[in-house]
């Protein structure tokens, strides 16, 4: 076994590696950029290194400054986690050639499996079923769009070198193939210096169905399967082990199928085989067809873990360090069923925006495992993914776990930033999801039953009225009462909402407060203060804003009467950026005309493209940024000219 690793990457990932490791005795090395400086994978590990700027491209994608700081450290051997490094080829050959081991499989493994037409070719081959499609080296688009009519609409274009849906697109109509096109390749060339595609036959109800393999570059088993189908534009929201509805034939067909495209390249350590199965007529073991391998660990991995009891982590590192595979086929079982949720900072009704903040107040309910890179008072930073954690439930029965997940994120507490926890607990508690009717396409179809801002009550606004006249604690010598005013108003904001909340003060422990004309009464006694006799959720103020922990997180601004007519001062003509980023592209020039809902920018951020919409049709005034700023939220990019009136 090492004595000493480096783990090549940061947050949650790099936190999870280590916690095995160091329960094995292995001293953890991490890297860490100028944005990382004080993150908690620093903190954890036993020594850690800075490798450069925020930018990933400045640091955690710099294979000679991490395969130095290895060498530098004593480190015998390098994790590259998940994303960044961890599956490129010539990182891989560059590890072996400092003589150090690379915690994976080969980088032959790895450009085998890296592009997904070559892949799909070597895995017909194999025997593995792959969707019927064009995944040829001519790119003229006049080609590409006749195979398209060759295989029959809907077609899905993906990229070749690509992952995480980034330059995927569906098809449904032939006139609507050249755009589709276009898109696809300009997102793929940015995100992956590729813009190949390949064209693939749409299922109708597809399910995403992976398979955990683990290999030892000469055999493999496999840990059975998850279901990923909770998607959103083709990014995993909720997975879970095993499948909803899967039997013993096609767990049998799947995993062989599996093992053999690992065994087929040699494959060594953890990898997911992923499947498109078709799920309009149950799970049939003529049903499944290859889609890609991911040559590394997965972020849903825990799930795998809960289910079979097997620490993935553990068993990277032990065949890594020339260990034969821990286990046989025979050997493995399922106990159980397990769910996890991605939890993040994204503003969902906004378009599901990434965010960023402060972390003022972060807790995890107990009965649940959470997977963090964060703690209290870290700061969510714009150059990378916005990830707070992942939740993850177990129980006897999917429905015991189903409900154990609703119950966690009922009780996450986030505080600082918008977060996607109301999103997740719609979802936990949907009757079709609940049922075990997945596919690729159920939040797409719900979305406006998923997605909506959660009413306060009375209680949530009393409670956040309180802790905006700081009156939450009150003072230790309460017998004269002129230490507050008798009778006060606090007007907050809840979304685009003013509400003004009138607060009267009767004693140190008794508050009465009233909202247009409704009354909540506020005690404070040995347990805590409780509104109209109820326990108050628990609280916590940040600033100019206040976060009630009730219906998965409200949160509330306080206004400023001084700044409150400064804020309403604004013409409403200005394009903004709503979140950090790059302006990638801009599409306006002072005098042209433009309708409602032409692009004006284009804004890359957390590894995404956000088109910026015109939101009237205007003459723009001017152009505020150049293309290859830096910009902050809130930033004025594009003004439209003044609306003449009359």
């Amino acid at each position: 076994m090492f004595h000493t690793i480096l783990i090549a990457n940061r947050g949650e990932i790099a936190c999870r590696v280590m916690q095995s490791a160091q329960a094995m005795g292995v001293r953890c090395v991490a890297v860490y950029s100028d944005a990382d400086a004080g993150a908690k994978h620093v903190a954890m590990a036993d020594a850690a290194v800075h490798i450069g700027g925020a930018a990933p491209a400045e640091s955690y994608l710099r294979g000679d400054r991490i395969i130095a700081a290895a060498l530098e450290t004593g480190a015998q051997a390098i994790h590259p986690g998940y994303g960044f490094l961890s599956e490129n080829p010539d990182f891989v050959d560059a590890v072996v050639a400092a003589g150090l081991v690379f915690i994976g499989p080969s980088a032959e493994a790895i450009r085998a499996m890296g592009l997904k037409d070559a892949a799909k070719a070597l895995m017909e081959e194999a025997g593995v079923p792959v969707v019927p499609g064009y995944h040829g080296a001519d790119q003229e688009p006049g080609h590409l769009e006749l195979a398209a009519a060759e295989i029959g609409y809907p077609v899905l274009i993906k990229a070749v070198a690509g992952g995480g849906g980034k330059g995927m697109r569906k098809v449904d109509r032939p006139e609507a193939f050249i755009n589709a096109l276009e898109s696809a390749k300009a997102e793929a060339r940015t995100a992956f210096g590729n813009d190949a595609v390949l064209i693939e036959k749409f299922v109708d109800k597809p399910r995403h169905i992976e398979v955990q393999v683990f290999g030892d570059g000469t055999r493999a088993v496999h840990l059975f399967e998850r279901d990923c189908s909770l998607q959103r534009r083709h990014q995993k929201v909720i997975e879970e082990a095993p499948a909803p509805g899967m039997t013993s034939r096609m767990r049998t067909a799947m995993g062989n199928a599996a093992v053999r495209a690992a065994e087929a390249i040699g494959y060594s350590g953890a990898g997911t085989v992923e499947f498109i199965v078709d799920g309009s007529d149950g799970l049939r073991p003529d049903g499944f067809w290859f889609m890609e391998m991911n040559t590394r660990l997965q972020v849903e991995h825990p799930v795998t873990e809960a289910i079979t009891g097997i620490d993935l982590v553990d068993w990277q590192l032990r065949v890594a360090s020339g260990e034969p595979l821990p286990a046989r086929q025979e050997d493995l079982t399922i106990n159980g069923h397990a769910f996890e949720a991605r939890l993040y900072a994204e503003d969902v009704p906004k378009g599901f925006l990434p965010a960023t903040g402060t972390l003022a107040h972060l807790a995890f309910p107990t009965g649940a495992r959470a997977d963090s890179g964060v703690r209290p008072g870290d700061t969510i930073s714009p150059w990378y993914d916005p990830m707070i954690a992942k939740i993850i439930t177990h129980g006897p029965t999917r429905a015991v776990a189903l409900t154990r997940l609703a119950q966690a994120l009922r009780g996450c507490q986030v505080g600082g930033t918008v977060t996607n926890l109301a999103f997740l607990g719609a979802l936990a508690s949907h009757d079709g999801f609940a049922a075990g009717d997945v596919d690729t396409g159920l939040i797409e179809r719900n979305i406006d039953d998923l997605v909506h801002a959660p009413v306060p009550s009375d209680g949530d606004i009393a409670l956040a009225a309180i802790l905006a006249a700081d009156l939450i604690a009150p003072p230790q010598d309460a017998g004269f009462t002129l230490w507050v005013p008798l009778k006060r108003s606090v007007p907050l904001t809840y979304g685009d909402q003013e509400i003004a909340v009138e607060v009267q003060v009767l004693s140190a422990t008794a508050i009465d407060l009233t909202l247009e004309g409704r009354r909540v009464e506020a005690r404070l006694g040995a347990s805590g203060w409780r509104l109209n006799g109820a326990p108050a959720p628990e609280a916590v103020r940040v600033g100019a804003q206040v976060f009630v922990f009730a219906h998965y997180g409200l949160a509330f601004g306080i206004v400023d009467a001084l700044d409150r007519a400064a804020s309403r001062v604004g013409d409403g003509n200005l394009i903004e950026a709503p979140m950090p980023g790059l302006v990638k592209g801009l599409f306006a020039t002072p005098g042209q005309h433009v309708a409602q809902g032409d692009r004006l920018a284009l804004l890359e951020a957390m590894k995404m493209e956000h088109a910026l919409l015109a939101a009237r049709d205007g003459v723009v005034a001017e152009v505020l940024v150049s293309e290859g700023d830096q910009v902050e939220a809130g930033a004025a990019l594009v003004r439209l000219a003044e609306e003449s009136v009359g």
